[in-house]
């Protein structure tokens, strides 16, 4: 742990991750970035046939500084490093192409899931538009390499910044971050909020956080295409007093999307969104003292 700038109190980084922390939270929040990520290894550019710009235009391209200032309002903020077409933290450490390896995957390894069909597994099969982006098959020693370098560190770091919330507060709402290309073919909301259709959330919080986003100005929409990956099934347990919304904001809002570049309405939303930390904060606290009402009178 080495000291960051006042805008980045007690910063951690590793080769996989940054951690913004805070000694003191203000609330019972983690805000997290599994796929803003845009450390490329040269050896896996070389692995590719694909430009670096093809590959990037997979990235939730700077969520990570969409919400900068969650450290300056006591939040911690966790960003993955590495792209999400290097290592996808959003799926099972296992949930694999066969047919991107020479060798047989492990035993136990989800070869048939509806993302490996689609070429989104932990190592993704397409970036882009659809385009391969390997030139030949791998060693299963490159999933095994990811998934110690990568893939287990950033989920070590999550699940140590849940439990650390929960014991001091008793309670984690993590919010995870992700952002949703344009589509041509279907006009979504600005934000969309995933919660496995009410299975990884309290009903009082999502519904609470939609009204937030909603009094910014932003347009809502629930689940829908959108509902949660691996973060929001592995770690969402309200029983447990462990809650996670997927949160998914439009590209268009903040990027150039061809460029993979900041846009003019980058500083605009940001903005809002500084605002929504701070509401965000009330709405979790808030929940949390009326879930333990005689600690908090």
């Amino acid at each position: 742990m080495t000291s960051g700038d006042p805008v980045e109190p007690k910063l951690c980084l590793s080769k996989s991750f940054l951690l913004r922390d805070v000694s003191e939270p203000v609330a019972p929040i983690v805000l997290a970035s599994p796929h803003s990520g845009r450390d490329y290894p040269e050896a896996f550019l070389r692995l590719s046939r694909l430009d670096l710009l093809s590959l990037r235009r997979s990235e939730d391209a700077y969520v990570d500084q969409l919400f900068e200032a969650a450290p300056d309002s006591g939040l911690p903020l966790l960003s993955a490093q590495f792209p999400r077409s290097y290592c996808d933290v959003n799926r099972y450490a296992w949930e694999l192409d066969p047919g991107m390896f020479r060798e047989s995957l492990p035993q136990g390894s989800l070869i048939k899931t509806e993302k490996v069909r689609n070429g989104l597994g932990m190592m993704a099969r397409i970036a882009g538009a659809g385009k391969g982006i390997y030139r030949h098959q791998l060693p299963v020693s490159e999933a095994y390499e990811r998934i110690e370098t990568c893939w287990l560190p950033y989920h070590e770091a999550l699940e140590a910044l849940i439990s650390r919330c929960v014991a001091r507060f008793g309670m984690c709402l993590l919010i995870d971050l992700h952002s949703m290309p344009s589509l041509s073919h279907l006009r979504l909301p600005q934000i969309v909020l995933g919660d496995l259709h009410g299975k990884s959330c309290a009903p009082e919080l999502i519904e609470g956080v939609a009204a937030s986003l909603a009094s910014l100005g932003f347009s809502i929409g629930r689940n829908r295409p959108y509902a949660g990956g691996y973060i929001t099934a592995h770690h969402g347990a309200p029983a447990q007093n462990v809650h996670v919304i997927q949160m998914e904001i439009a590209r268009g809002l903040y990027l150039d999307e061809l460029a993979v570049e900041p846009s003019t309405g980058f500083a605009e939303l940001k903005a809002k969104l500084d605002a929504f930390l701070l509401q965000v904060s009330a709405l979790a606290n808030a929940f949390s003292c009326a879930d333990k009402a005689s600690a908090c009178a």
